[in-house]
């Protein structure tokens, strides 16, 4: 019998399937078998999922687009909890959009642009959601979430409260939600108001940036390995010679070599392969370790 047979938030019925592969749940497409899988539609059913895992002392893994995790192929011993549709309301008021944490951040960049709103048509393109990029501080092209956010509702404990960015001790890809397990339900922006042309004219140079430079044909969960120090990841690994490098179904990219990719049929163990080969040749000519931004979750086979 399940562990979440029949179970009920008190206020709607939350329905939690077994045995549900998460490959299609993430970007990279690919990832075992989840335990239990729930999708819930409110901070209130959140809440009651966490309480009934933590209960039955029943690990979690929250899930957004899955843009910036790799699952392994034995997947997730616990209760996979995706916040999408159920948590993806966007509300504009003044100069202010508040965002649920299951929203795309390519919709809330779309909604600040039908709002004539300017600072976020950096986000436009990132494939993740407003809680996956808010828990990481998503960025690209000089922009990033932490310098247009002025609070958020987050999840500690058995408790929902909204904090000020302050609060949150953003760094480069980092926060505190990262360090204390906290977990965000939803985001207010603060925005500037911005002519039509200059938002539209930057969102498509930006678009067009990605379309040349990144392999966006591919599966892939974007950049692979966090920026070091004085240096760029995708430079060194193209000047170790690695563009092109393959393990089994994954790929360093041949068109930017910070991606690796999924040139079908790759498996997690291809891609966690391809990294440790990659941090190996970049250790051993560079002198330099290279982290993976991605989150590495579940086990084994």
């Amino acid at each position: 019998m399940s562990f979440f047979e029949n179970f009920n938030d008190g206020i709607r019925s939350v329905p939690v399937a077994e045995h549900v592969t998460l490959d299609k749940f993430t970007t990279l497409r690919v990832g075992g078998p989840a335990d239990y899988f729930a999708e819930p539609e409110s901070e209130a059913q959140l809440l009651s999922l966490l309480r009934a895992a933590r209960d039955r002392e029943i690990p979690v893994l929250l899930l957004g687009n899955g843009s910036n995790v790799l699952v392994r192929d034995g997947g997730f011993r616990g209760l996979v909890i995706r916040l999408g549709k159920g948590f993806s309301q966007v509300e504009c008021k003044g100069n202010r959009i508040y965002a649920q944490a299951g929203a795309l951040l390519s919709a809330v960049a779309r909604a600040a642009q039908e709002h004539h709103l300017t600072g976020l048509e950096f986000a436009h393109g990132i494939p993740g959601t407003v809680g996956g990029g808010a828990y990481m501080n998503a960025g690209a092209y000089g922009g990033e979430l932490a310098n247009v956010i002025s609070s958020l509702r987050v999840l500690k404990g058995d408790a929902v409260t909204e904090i000020p960015v302050t609060e949150m001790d953003y760094g480069y890809r980092r926060s505190r939600a990262m360090e204390e397990g906290w977990i965000i339900t939803g985001v207010t922006f603060s925005l500037l108001s911005g002519s039509d042309g200059d938002i539209d004219a930057a969102m498509r140079d930006f678009a067009s940036r990605r379309r040349e430079k990144q392999p966006l044909e591919y599966p892939s969960a974007g950049s692979f390995f966090k920026r070091p120090k004085g240096h760029f990841a995708g430079a060194l690994i193209e000047g170790a010679g690695l563009k092109g490098l393959t393990v089994g179904g994954a790929q360093v990219s041949e068109k930017h070599a910070g991606f690796l990719i999924n040139r079908g049929g790759a498996s997690a163990a291809d891609f966690l392969g391809l990294m440790a080969a990659v941090q190996q040749k970049v250790a051993d000519q560079y002198g330099v370790k290279l982290e993976p931004e991605v989150r590495i979750v579940g086990s084994d086979r």
